[in-house]
């Protein structure tokens, strides 16, 4: 067995020795050697004359289980190999070797019945009509090695894979639609066998687990459920047999859940008895701590419930048993213990809540009413079950749980909350109240001592719901808010919870200023504990951002408490970012004098401390102060924006907002121009640093996005610096923030000269980076190439421009698109098709798409041949779209000129076809969705994907 993957004649005798070394050789090499060439080997030609070799009773399970396995691979996928005559030869040996593995390994008889399976649904219905017919026949016959039983399980096990293999099978689709009826028909065959296994009581447990695990194959055929009823009746028999319970659930939720089940309304109305006399085996599971049992069981609820709640809520006069199904469903949901430790079946029920509230409020009004009056009390009763389950454990309990339990925890809660914003659809305001009602009564009682826990859950089913549901009109908030002082918060996860709903009511807040007071010391108190981190900050940055109006006489608080946190250094990078977000919104309200001094007092110790860094020699861990400290910067000049102010004050708020219109420049451009030296000083130390240079440009970025207008005064010396540092070493963010400024001050004649230098001199310096091969750096061609898209589209008279080189930006483009990188790709589709359309008004490009179009057309070509992935056709199409349309005359001639080279785009594509592309594309000069259409159609053509698997899917 040397190092060639060519197959050896004696492939027999090598095949054992491959396996051996696939499974016993400890070399990873010898192992990929040894798979690689028994796959070649398996759908080789003789592969039929070995496989049946393999099969041998001398040979180790494994080797039998490979012959099987190649058996198989040569029925599915190289079926037009076999000839016809060959069929009825095939057929016989696999029931022989069937019959001698009945009593032999398992795992080679599942194989040999899947590769028979294959067998049979290949020649159906014309070349073997009444297959499974047969198939029981041959092993109801007396003889052979194996015993009775034996031969009834190989039995069993091939009818079971039969209806598994053609789920899996590469049928073509019209016989896939021929098969599934032929199966259907088969049915007949199948169900008086299994009812015959099933209600034997001499049957053993193994033939009748098999004959369950057979059902629940055949139903997913869509078997009529009518006519299944005596089988699933045997198998809600079988859930009293511990062996059989687990075979008999699956075979059970598989048939009511088949969509074509909900035809069989009687049927459905029969199981629902069936289903509730499980009650009783139900409460001793859960009585008993077995939770296998009870998910079990439950599911089975739970699958009738979801599925046919409909069809059952339309059969009125048997109203009591399905709400008695509704109430057993509701016992699920409510199971005693903490999910996921004690149990794991309660999160099987949300969704039914869902479906059953989605049917009630789907019928016509006069009929909800009937439903409402009998279900509304119901679901009452769900949200006091959700908000119990939602509780928590006792500390000392949930300190002994796993990370792993404890998120899966947090996901379930998270589930349980978006039922219950699921829930208030159909409840209303009265859920509040009813809430409210609760957690009064529980925080005023003081002879009966509540547990936190208690409390939390209340509290978690408010948060819920106004975190999503507009709860402004609610009369119970302002007894909410006043009640949560009165909360002894004592617990990380309720304080926690408590930060939760204040955040959830933030927009509450907006309209009920009054009410702040109560609430935003608890925030800022929590503030200083670490273990609130996330809550706390994101609670403060929720209310600075909706009632910043109305902050301003608590802003000198917030603004200190915030520093004090932030020097102590008691949350984590993201939170710090998160809470300078909350002050810039705060002080985006405050005049202009104020907020230039609270600027003053919050920078201050931040600039002081980068003066420092900016002198130490660079290192990892004053890097990562750096970044630190320009993330703060940015995320305050992302909020700080004081033009907001009057548009913001105009019509909804009370005169007393507004402020007066702000004079002189812009608080975020006096400490910009402030701190601008020592930027540049950190600059030059750090500049071969693309994170510390990205983390510059994001202060400016995110600055000019707020500023907008506002940011002129920097414009002169921003330009200048990004000028020098992309000069030294060219980074992707600096061309990315030139962007930015050419999109917001592209009209305006003062500011506009230095953004001009600018923009010509990084295209200068990129064209360098051109000609010494930019393949090592895609993210500077996709900036460049987006910001070349920019300029045409705000500024296209920069391409008159002596100083830009027209012909070699539009070389680079056609180089970009050959790239791997499909951002990259795309970037330049959009600058080549906000190019094209100057070429009438922009003389340089009309002559250089007059001199060169026709690379670009041959670089679109060799994309939609087969050179870019296929995910990117669109950007291609669009691109031969504005070239049919702003230069139709020279494309008909390019095309005919590119497309006659022999093998281009695609030697898969005929002459003919080529034509037809050429002419359907310079038809379509107006609809851009049809050119798209023909990309994609001979894209397919010219990768020979056209009328695969693969096409329908794209």
């Amino acid at each position: 067995f040397g190092p060639t993957l060519s197959l050896h004649p004696l492939a027999f005798t090598l095949c054992p020795l491959a396996l051996h070394q696939l499974y016993y050789d400890p070399n990873i090499e010898n192992k990929n050697l040894a798979q690689k060439w028994l796959m070649q080997a398996q759908i080789s030609a003789q592969a039929w004359q070995f496989c049946w070799a393999l099969l041998r009773p001398d040979k180790v399970p494994e080797i039998q289980y490979f012959g099987a396995s190649a058996l198989h691979t040569k029925i599915s996928r190289y079926w037009g190999d076999i000839p016809a005559e060959q069929y009825g030869t095939l057929k016989t040996q696999l029931f022989s070797q069937i019959a001698l593995f009945a009593s032999g390994s398992k795992i080679v008889l599942t194989r040999l019945c899947v590769a028979l399976a294959s067998l049979a649904l290949n020649m159906m219905p014309e070349a073997w009509p009444g297959a499974v017919g047969e198939m029981v026949r041959a092993f109801q016959e007396e003889g052979g090695a194996a015993d009775g039983r034996a031969r009834c399980l190989a039995l069993l096990e091939l009818l079971t894979v039969l209806p598994e293999e053609f789920q899996t099978s590469r049928l073509p689709q019209y016989r896939k639609g021929q098969v599934r009826g032929a199966l259907g028909r088969e049915w007949a065959a199948v169900c008086p066998l299994l009812q015959q296994l099933l209600r034997q009581p001499e049957s053993p447990a193994p033939v009748k687990a098999r004959a369950l695990k057979c059902l629940s194959s055949w139903v997913l055929l869509d078997v009529p459920l009518s006519e299944s009823e005596g089988l699933l009746e045997a198998g809600f028999a079988a859930l009293a047999d511990p062996e059989l319970f687990d075979t008999a659930v699956e075979a059970i939720v598989n048939a009511i859940s088949q969509p074509d089940s909900q035809r069989y309304v009687s049927t459905l109305l029969k199981l629902v008895p069936q289903v509730l006399q499980l009650q009783e085996q139900l409460r001793e599971a859960v009585q008993n701590g077995d939770m296998e049992t009870s998910h079990g069981i439950c599911r089975i609820a739970v699958s009738l419930g979801e599925n046919h709640s409909r069809s059952l809520l339309e059969q009125v006069e048997h109203w009591q048993s399905f709400l008695a199904l509704v109430n057993m469903i509701m016992f699920c949901t409510g199971i005693p213990g903490h999910y996921p430790v004690n149990e794991t079946t309660s999160s099987l029920t949300l969704t039914f809540w869902y479906t059953l509230q989605d049917d009630i409020m789907s019928f016509e009004a006069e009929k909800q009413t009937v439903y409402l009056q009998v279900y509304r009390p119901v679901y009452f009763q769900l949200v006091d079950v959700l908000l119990h389950k939602a509780q928590f454990p006792t500390d000392e309990e949930y300190a002994s749980w796993t990370s792993d339990e404890k998120e899966q925890f947090r996901i379930y809660r998270v589930d349980i909350s978006d039922t219950l914003m699921y829930v208030y659809e159909m409840l209303g305001a009265e859920l509040l109240s009813n809430l409210y009602d609760k957690l009064g009564r529980l925080l005023t009682n003081a002879e009966q001592p509540t547990s936190w826990q208690h409390t939390e859950a209340l509290l978690y089913g408010f948060q819920s719901i106004a975190e999503t549901i507009d709860v402004n009109y609610s009369d119970v908030i302002p007894g909410l808010i006043g009640l949560i002082p009165r909360i002894n918060i004592n617990n990380v996860q309720l304080a926690d919870t408590v930060m939760f709903t204040i955040g959830a009511l933030a927009e509450w807040l907006a309209d009920h200023p009054v009410m702040l007071s109560s609430v935003l010391p608890l925030v800022l108190q929590a503030l200083g504990n670490p273990d609130l981190s996330v809550s706390s900050v994101s609670t403060l940055k929720k209310i600075c951002r909706e009632c910043k109006y109305d902050l301003p006489p608590y802003a000198t608080n917030i603004v200190a408490v915030s520093q004090e946190v932030l020097i102590k250094q008691i949350h984590k990078t993201s939170q710090c970012m998160w809470l300078m977000q909350a002050l810039g919104f705060l002080l985006s309200a405050l005049p202009v004098e104020d907020i230039l001094r609270n600027l003053h007092s919050l920078i201050t110790p931040y600039i002081q401390q980068l003066e420092k860094l900016a002198d130490e020699t660079p290192n990892p861990s004053n890097k990562l102060a750096i970044i630190h400290i320009l993330g703060l910067l940015s995320n305050l000049f992302t909020t700080l924006d004081i033009t907001k102010q009057e548009e913001e004050s105009g019509d909804s708020a009370p005169p007393i907002k507004s402020t007066p219109p702000q004079t002189g420049p812009n608080p975020v451009v006096v400490v910009l121009q402030q701190v601008f030296a020592l930027i540049q000083t950190v600059l030059s130390k750090w500049l071969n640093d693309s994170q510390v240079v990205e983390a510059v440009c994001a202060i400016f970025e995110k600055s000019v996005k707020t500023l907008l207008h506002d940011f002129a005064p920097m414009v002169s010396q921003l330009s200048e610096m990004l000028g020098q540092m992309y000069s030294t070493i060219p980074q992707a963010s600096a061309l990315d923030l030139t962007r930015q400024m050419m999109h917001i001050f592209a009209s305006e004649t003062d500011h506009f000269p230095p953004i001009k230098a600018l923009f010509e001199l990084v295209t200068s310096v990129t064209l360098t980076i051109f000609q010494q091969g930019p393949r090592d750096h895609p993210d500077i061609v996709d900036s460049f190439m987006q910001l070349q898209a920019q300029a045409l589209k705000r500024k296209p008279d920069l391409f008159l421009s002596e100083n830009l080189d027209v012909k070699a930006v539009f070389h680079c483009g056609v180089l970009s698109l050959k790239f791997p990188e499909a951002p990259t790709v795309k970037s330049t589709c959009l600058f080549f098709t906000e190019l094209l359309p100057h070429c009438a008004d922009v003389p340089p490009v009309g002559q250089v798409v007059q001199d060169d179009g026709k690379l670009l057309l041959l670089a679109v070509l060799e994309a939609i041949g087969g050179q870019s992935s296929r995910s990117l056709m669109d950007q291609f199409a669009e691109v031969l779209f504005c070239m049919n349309k702003h230069c139709f005359g020279l494309l008909t001639v390019w095309l005919k000129e590119a497309l006659q080279s022999p093998g281009f785009p695609s030697s898969r594509v005929s002459n003919e076809q080529k034509d037809t592309f050429s002419q359907q594309v310079l038809r379509e000069r107006v609809n851009k969705r049809r050119v798209k259409d023909i990309v994609k159609e001979f894209t397919l053509v010219c990768r020979g994907l056209h009328g695969t698997e693969y096409a329908a899917e794209y």
